[in-house]
């Protein structure tokens, strides 16, 4: 679901804003929404410098640079299960779970001796509802970082309207960044490869674009999963093919370091064996996955439950991370 075979470089981002953009899940063109286009800037260009990520390594081209040389001590992580770390189990962590945004934690507090970290994210949660519970407790908390990652649960629906959920993310992270936070969005990892849920594409890649867009207006650091390539999902995802394993978490904890030109010593965790199933075999674990973990998701979705519900957020104020 989240990576393809192959990884490309990639370069500094250009737009271009005509007033116009892909709307919906049908491919119409529709003027964006006056919350966001009333406010966007005519750029042909990204307003950040490239940044070659793991320069001194000679590694590929990554995102653009912010903040550079700086050092973060209110870090405040917002989102789902993607954020609250689902699919990396630690059992001495509050809700089980490490995650990728625990592990960026770790690294920013050793660079400094009043970090704290919060993390807002409960699993199972949609966009609207992310904004609505999440950004204000954030603002309170007066952060000098930020990520948010959302939509996900969203682009899964049969029917979303993306652009107005467009317009409800640039309104957060305007909110966000006006506090003073540094903020940092995520796209969505390409769906291309998953047959279940491939149906979705389309609607993932627009708003992808929209994000990226939401990212050029308030100066937002973007972690695009959807451009990363080479992992393969077997390699990265957990047993229920929807949540990163500590693998995955482990990347993009690197991904979100590197594109805040942090210096960090991560390196990629050692890829597990994946067995090689024949056809029988291969149809086997389908269907066992089928039973084990869509059924269950589709039950909830039918009675309008959701894993997150009763749950807390694992760190809702900020407080040191060891």
């Amino acid at each position: 679901m989240w990576f393809s075979n192959t990884r490309k470089n990639r370069s500094r981002r250009t737009s271009i804003d005509d007033g116009c953009s892909i709307a919906g899940s049908h491919g119409s063109m529709a003027t964006r929404p006056p919350s966001i286009s009333a406010r966007m800037s005519r750029s042909l260009s990204s307003t950040h410098a490239p940044y070659r990520r793991g320069e001194a390594a000679g590694q590929g081209v990554g995102a653009a640079v912010h903040n550079v040389g700086m050092t973060f001590h209110r870090y405040v992580a917002l989102g789902d299960s993607f954020t609250e770390g689902v699919g990396d189990p630690d059992p001495a962590r509050p809700n089980g779970w490490r995650g990728w945004a625990d592990r960026v934690a770790e690294v920013l507090a050793a660079t400094t001796t009043d970090f704290g970290y919060a993390n807002l994210a409960i699993r199972g949660r949609k966009l609207p509802a992310i904004i609505a519970e999440q950004v204000e407790p954030a603002v309170a908390l007066q952060p000098d970082l930020v990520t948010i990652h959302g939509g996900g649960n969203d682009v899964l629906r049969p029917k979303v309207d993306l652009d107005a959920l467009a317009a409800a993310y640039d309104d957060a992270v305007g909110r966000l960044a006006a506090g003073g936070a540094h903020v940092v969005v995520f796209t969505i990892a390409d769906p291309g490869l998953n047959p279940v849920i491939r149906m979705i594409r389309g609607r993932t890649a627009i708003f992808n674009e929209w994000v990226r867009e939401i990212a050029d207006r308030h100066g937002a650091t973007v972690v695009d999963m959807w451009r990363m390539r080479g992992w393969k999902v077997a390699e990265v995802m957990d047993d229920d093919r929807l949540h990163l394993n500590p693998v995955g978490h482990q990347a993009i904890a690197i991904e979100v370091l590197d594109a805040l030109g942090v210096q960090h010593p991560l390196a990629p965790l050692p890829v597990p064996e994946v067995p090689l199933l024949d056809r029988r075999a291969q149809r086997h674990a389908d269907l066992q996955w089928a039973r084990t973990h869509l059924a269950p998701w589709v039950q909830r979705r039918l009675t309008g439950r959701s894993s997150g519900d009763g749950v807390e957020p694992k760190r809702p104020q900020l407080s040191p991370i060891r």
